[in-house]
Formats: structure tokens, C-alpha cells, sequence
């Protein structure tokens, strides 16, 4: 039963990651980056200072939302900076080499366009759930600018939501470190994670935001100083492995763990697949986080979500890369993949104590990240069963718990696979209602920019 499982699981993703969906994202991408005309990119300043808080609209305190901008940003980032950029970009080498990181760049760049458009709409068409708080994203923008009879894409978009968002990957990925060091079993990582995610959860999205915000920075700047240590210790070879990374990505073998001759269209779709899943840029994830900021600007939120990507991939991913391929010139990992093969490199980096600084790193990257992905996961079932069948937030909660106690003794294989296919199918439709409404988005922008800019 359990090989049907994974067989099912691989067919399907290899089936939802195809090159529509690659062109869907990559494609869409650049539409909207054409269609904006790299009007995004001229607002990056004013969006640190729209974070910082050095630049408000005297409206935004009036207006709708239960964040600020800066809290807004980490809950999105205490998902999308997480186990994507440790165990993630690991992945992403051993399936694809070392070119594939620079497929996630390019993913990355494009998705920072992405990302604006599709949490712009989401602050611009926010509704009310159930219990009448106000909330966003890809299912409520179709559910108000679409015909009724599109809203089914709502609802496909939630039902995929609650299977993409739940923390299998985050809680698997941190079993398979405390088990590999400390000898703890899987069960017991998940069932301490489930408990303590339940009692933050029972506290609502005030209370996940306080904790998210306060631990997302303070991760972050760990685990940045712990990789500009060791690139600093051999900051002659990065120029080296930056090209190495480049001509990779287009010569389409794959050393080390994967398959020599893979082919530059298999290096592309792992690149992206990736990206997608450190960023999140095009998935539809982040738009309901962005859309709790209390803002009468939509615009002004776009601007502060399209620093996620840059952030997440571009920094702190091309840190991961290097770190490993520092340690492993030749691309000689073995077998090893995921999470253990960014802690073989710590621990070769700065042996003794490597692992432990690794492991700091994981456990609070991995538990932000649950934390993170409860509110989409909430938000997607409260937009499908609005309270009904008994179904409120105590029997979510319960969900949730229990999808962690059972990713922490799953295989890998099947965690990133699950993930994958929810990952996939909720991308469809968060970028088909972007891409429609990308004009509208466009002339908001150039209201914007004259205004503020």
C-alpha cells in the first residue's frame, strides 16, 4: 500500500509540475512584468521604508486589516524563509545540480513582479469569513470580480490550500535532523511540534503574528552571519562556484545525486518547482498573508510583498547553495539530500559545532514556518466550510495538528511530493485571476507612483 502511495504521489507531480505549468508560472511571469512596465521595481526603496515605518498613509490606520506592514511581511516570510532554503535548495542540487539554483533566481526575479500583482489584488478585493473578520486571497479576488459561475475556482484554489499548506515538509525535514543528531524517534518531534502549534493557534492571528515577527528577524540574521562565516572562510572559490551555477543551468547535467545528461528543460521545471516552493511567488500563499495588513493603499502592500522573493531567494538561498558546494567541490553528496546534506556541509564547514548551528537554524525556521502556514491553511478552510458541519476552528486546529504528527513519519519523498501537487493546482488558478486583472492592477500602479513616488 505504502509503494502505491508513493508511486501515485510521483506520477502526480511529475503530471502537475509539467511544462504548463513551468510556462504557466515563468510566462505569466513576464507578461506581468511587461505589463507593468518595471514600475515594481522603481518602488523597492519606498518599500523598505513603507517596512521600517518611515513612510504611512494617514488613512492606513483607518482602514481594514489586523497587521502592520512589517508584520505583514514576516508572516509571509516565516513561511517562505524556512526549510525551502535549507532543506529546499539542498533538494533542488541533488535533483537538478547545481545549475538549478540559477533557475531559482531567474524564478525568483520574475516572481518578485508576480508576487506585487497578486497580493495588490489581494488587499484591493478582500472580504469577510464566516466570523466576519476581514481576510484575502486568490479564492476571495474570484469570488468578487468573477461571474458566480467561476467562483468553483475559488473553491478549487481553498481545497488545494488545505493540502499545500499543511507543514508535512517543515515538520518531516526537522524529525529527520533531531533523529539523524539525537537519536529522539520522529513521533515524539511531531507530536511536541503539534501541541505547541495548537496552543499558538488557539491564540488567533494577533497572537501568531506577535510570535512570527519576533522570531522571523532574529532567524533570519542567525542563520545569514552562520553562512557569511563559512563563504568568508573561502570567499576565493564563490567566483568560481557562481559560474559553475550559470553554465550548469544550461549545459543540463546534473552531478552528484542526480543524473548526468538530465537535460536543460528537467534543470529548468526542478529550478522552478523550487523557487516555488522558497518563495512561493506565484502559488497564491503569500496574498493571504498581505492581505491582514492594515493599509488603504492595495499598491503600497504589493510593493512590501515583492521584497519576500528577493529576500528568500536571492539572498538567503544563494547563501545555502554556496555553503554546500563550498564543501562539496566536486559534487560528490552521495545519497545524501535534503536537510542532511545542508548539515554535512555545516558540520565540515565548522566541524565540532557545525551541526548544533545548524540545528538552531532548522528548529526555528521549521516551527515559524508551521506557524506560518496554519494561517493560509486556516484561511482556505474557513473559506470552504465557513463554520458549518461542526467544522470551526477547533476541529481545524485538530487537522492541522495532526497533519504535523503524521509528516514527521512520512518519507521525504512523499512529503515533497504531497506538497508539490498542492502547490501545483493552486498555482492555476491564483495565476489565471492574476494575469486577468493585471491591467487594472497596472493603472492603480501608475495612480500610485505619481502620488507617493
Amino acid at each position: 500500500m505504502g509503494q502505491f502511495i508513493s508511486s501515485a504521489l510521483s506520477y502526480t507531480v511529475d503530471l502537475a509540475w509539467g511544462l504548463p505549468l513551468v510556462f504557466l508560472l515563468i510566462g505569466g511571469g513576464l507578461y506581468l512584468l511587461i505589463c507593468s512596465r518595471f514600475l515594481p521595481i522603481v518602488g523597492f526603496i519606498h518599500s523598505i521604508k513603507l517596512i521600517t515605518g518611515k513612510f504611512h498613509h494617514e488613512q492606513d490606520t483607518k482602514s481594514e486589516g489586523q497587521l502592520t506592514h512589517f508584520q505583514a511581511l514576516t508572516n509571509a516570510l516565516s513561511v517562505t524563509v524556512g526549510m525551502g532554503n535549507i532543506a529546499g535548495v539542498a533538494l533542488a542540487m541533488t535533483q537538478g545540480g547545481p545549475g538549478a539554483v540559477f533557475w531559482m533566481w531567474i524564478a525568483a526575479l520574475v516572481g518578485m513582479n508576480t508576487k506585487f500583482f497578486e497580493c495588490t489584488l489581494s488587499v484591493k478585493y478582500r472580504g469577510k469569513d464566516y466570523l466576519g473578520q476581514t481576510q484575502g486571497g486568490p479564492m476571495y479576488v474570484i469570488s468578487k470580480v468573477l461571474d458566480k459561475k467561476y467562483h468553483f475556482l475559488g473553491y478549487f484554489f481553498a481545497l488545494c490550500g488545505v493540502v499545500g499548506t499543511l507543514s508535512v515538509f517543515q515538520v518531516n525535514q526537522l524529525a529527520s535532523y533531531v533523529d539523524f543528531h539525537y537519536r529522539i524517534k520522529p513521533i515524539f518531534v511531531g507530536i511536541t511540534c503539534s501541541i505547541l502549534v495548537g496552543i499558538i493557534l488557539k491564540g488567533g492571528i494577533k497572537r501568531l503574528a506577535k510570535v512570527t515577527s519576533s522570531l522571523v528577524s532574529s532567524m533570519c540574521v542567525f542563520y545569514v552571519l552562520s553562512c557569511i562565516y563559512i563563504i568568508f572562510n573561502n570567499i576565493n572559490q564563490v567566483p568560481h562556484l557562481l559560474g559553475v551555477i550559470v553554465s550548469y543551468a544550461f549545459s543540463g547535467e546534473a552531478l552528484g545525486g542526480g543524473a548526468m545528461g538530465i537535460g536543460l528543460i528537467q534543470v529548468l521545471k526542478i529550478g522552478v518547482k523550487r523557487a516555488a516552493f522558497s518563495n512561493e511567488a506565484g502559488i497564491g500563499t503569500a496574498p493571504m498573508a498581505h492581505s491582514n495588513a492594515q493599509t488603504s493603499e492595495p499598491i503600497s502592500e504589493g510593493l512590501v510583498a515583492m521584497v519576500g522573493p528577493f529576500l528568500d531567494t536571492i539572498v538567503v538561498c544563494t547563501m545555502t547553495a554556496l555553503v554546500i558546494l563550498i564543501q562539496f567541490p566536486n559534487y560528490g553528496w552521495g545519497d545524501v539530500s535534503g536537510v542532511l546534506l545542508t548539515l554535512k556541509a555545516f558540520d565540515l564547514a565548522m566541524p565540532g559545532f557545525g551541526c548544533h548551528v545548524l540545528g538552531v537554524a532548522i528548529v526555528l525556521f521549521s516551527f515559524t514556518t508551521m506557524i506560518g502556514l496554519a494561517n493560509y491553511n486556516e484561511k482556505c478552510w474557513n473559506f470552504i466550510f465557513r463554520g458549518r458541519w461542526g467544522l470551526s476552528r477547533n476541529a481545524f486546529v485538530v487537522f492541522y495538528c495532526m497533519g504535523i504528527v503524521l509528516g514527521s513519519v512520512s518519507k521525504q519523498d512523499d512529503v515533497v511530493n504531497f506538497m508539490d501537487i498542492g502547490f501545483a493546482f493552486m498555482a492555476i488558478p491564483n495565476m489565471f485571476i492574476t494575469i486577468y486583472m493585471a491591467r487594472q492592477i497596472k493603472d492603480d500602479l501608475v495612480i500610485y507612483v505619481k502620488k507617493y513616488l
